[in-house]
């Protein structure tokens, strides 16, 4: 009954949309729609872990399907008065799972898997070049060479953007990600006595001053911000309930053990005497075409959330062997790009350096932190192709960078064929990250613990991944794409690393990942 109550209500709200749509026509409002659908259908083994013994007992890890068939629809609703007032409203069908009932995909199609993800208004102040866009809405933090590191999603937000010639711009935004989560007492074992929604927001602020010049593209930003200490206090902060991002695994620095996963032996996190913690995040991104047929791209950040409250780690699976952490979190990265375009492709090189683990966890961790990272310079550990994928963990393994270094060459837009394009590329990821964090881990497979969940595995300096991705996307009509994605992931972790001899420490068996996957994609 009550997911029938959720379909009703969401096809009165989209039935009124259109009515005001409609009706508006009598006063100049234009109604435009727009919309992206999605079937994909994929084979493969994403798991970089085929089996874990724990204290004797060996399991399979790998049971997910080999094959899965997915659907989505995205729709945008965009109601237009003029240049200077309008609407925007963007629904999510999906992803759906052919077969799955709780995602309204499973004999009679009889659920609903529906969500809002965008709903704004955009307005620009009248005689001023100041332009307003306030409401759930999508934005990414500038970046160049790789995507964003810090936050690439949709969030509740008011932004100002006022561009003072047509080289210099500045805009301003307030952000909420977090707000009125917390139901108040303990949770998850992190003491608390206050009440609900007390002292549970997460709110940003920040500046960007765009500066664009002939084959020049400049864009310094700052984000500082301010994080109460209830606000991690509810399940999707913790349980990856978000649908983007997670918060838990990105802005502390220790590995995310809810629901049975391993990770730094953490007891739990102790309360602290402090009402808010700071954030604040930097970048700046480098955009050169000048030089063409050359493109430099280069992208420096910095990360860092306060300490709020610390932890008992153990030591060596040792109980009587504790250490008390720092749940300060803070570190850089720096990634680059060079492309040279050919009449038949465009090769390129890239690479990254993002800082590590220092071995102390008494001093909080050196990885930088994020929100919502989508780095895109692969398409198996990365975001670097349609952004959606017949599986969830057929793509988006690392994102962040975070803890990890690489070099990769590819060869992009290779074109013999009228409406057929490829794109070939090898990448090695290393890690920064001190050998001797693994003294702190519970488990030998702690380092895959969130191999899915933004930050990657958890590589050392004695570790490393290479990735190969081939792509070829052929344009069947103007607005029907068929995109084939082959992707495989060679697994280089050091056994000798994380198969220390402590107690009950545990061991695993590794395994490559690998995928090959067809999406076909409709976009108007």
């Amino acid at each position: 009954m009550q997911k029938k109550n959720r379909v009703l209500w969401c096809v009165i709200a989209l039935a009124l949309f259109l009515g005001m749509g409609i009706a508006g026509k009598a006063q100049a409002i234009e109604f435009k729609a727009r919309g992206i659908w999605s079937m994909g259908y994929g084979v493969g083994d994403p798991s970089l872990t085929q089996d874990v013994t724990t204290k004797g007992d060996k399991k399979k890890v790998n049971n997910d399907d080999k094959f899965v068939a997915r659907q989505r629809v995205l729709l945008f609703l965009d109601a237009v008065a003029s240049e200077n007032l309008m609407g925007g409203l963007q629904l999510k069908l999906g992803p759906q799972d052919w077969g799955k009932a709780r995602q309204g995909s499973a004999l009679g199609a009889d659920g609903t898997n529906i969500k809002l993800t965008q709903a704004y208004l955009q307005w620009a102040v009248p005689q001023t070049d100041l332009k307003m866009k306030m409401g759930l809405q999508y934005f990414s933090m500038p970046n160049a060479a790789g995507g964003s590191a810090v936050f690439d999603t949709q969030a509740a937000a008011v932004v100002a953007n006022y561009a003072f010639n047509s080289n210099v711009g500045l805009t301003a935004l307030w952000m909420r990600p977090f707000n009125d989560n917390y139901s108040g007492g303990n949770y998850n074992g992190i003491l608390s006595s206050e009440g609900a929604n007390y002292l549970d927001n997460m709110d940003l602020f920040a500046l960007t001053l765009p500066l664009t010049f002939d084959g020049i593209k400049i864009t310094p930003w700052i984000m500082p911000g301010m994080m109460g200490r209830n606000t991690n206090k509810f399940d999707g902060f913790w349980q990856n309930g978000l649908g983007d991002g997670y918060p838990a695994v990105t802005l502390y620095p220790y590995l995310n053990k809810i629901g049975g996963g391993h990770g730094l032996n953490v007891q739990q996190l102790g309360n602290t005497s402090k009402t808010y913690g700071k954030v604040f995040w930097a970048g700046i991104p480098f955009k050169i075409t000048a030089m063409d047929p050359w493109n430099f791209e280069l992208d420096l950040n910095y990360g860092f959330v306060e300490e709020m409250g610390r932890f008992d780690v153990i030591k060596r699976n040792d109980a009587s062997d504790v250490v008390r952490g720092s749940s300060q979190r803070q570190g850089w990265l720096a990634k680059a790009l060079v492309e040279y375009k050919l009449d038949w492709g465009v090769p390129g090189v890239f690479g990254w350096y993002a800082s590590g683990d220092d071995g102390n966890v008494k001093n909080g961790s050196e990885r930088m932190p994020s929100i919502c990272a989508y780095g895109n310079f692969t398409s198996f550990f990365g975001d670097g192709n349609m952004a959606w994928s017949p599986a969830l963990n057929f793509m988006d393994k690392s994102l962040s960078y975070a803890g990890t270094w690489g070099i990769g060459a590819q060869v992009k837009d290779i074109s013999f064929v009228e409406d057929l394009k490829h794109v070939v590329r090898v990448a090695y990821w290393g890690g920064t990250n001190s050998p001797s964090m693994v003294k702190y881990m519970d488990h030998a497979n702690a380092w895959d613990s969130t191999s899915n969940l933004s930050d990657g595995p958890y590589l050392t300096t004695n570790d490393g991944m290479l990735e190969v991705n081939l792509i070829s996307s052929y344009k069947i009509y103007e607005n029907l794409e068929m995109n084939v994605e082959l992707g495989y992931v060679a697994n280089f972790m050091d056994s000798s690393t994380w198969k220390k001899d402590y107690n009950d420490f545990g061991s695993y068996t590794k395994q490559d990942a690998w995928k090959a996957q067809v999406v076909f994609q409709y976009q108007f």
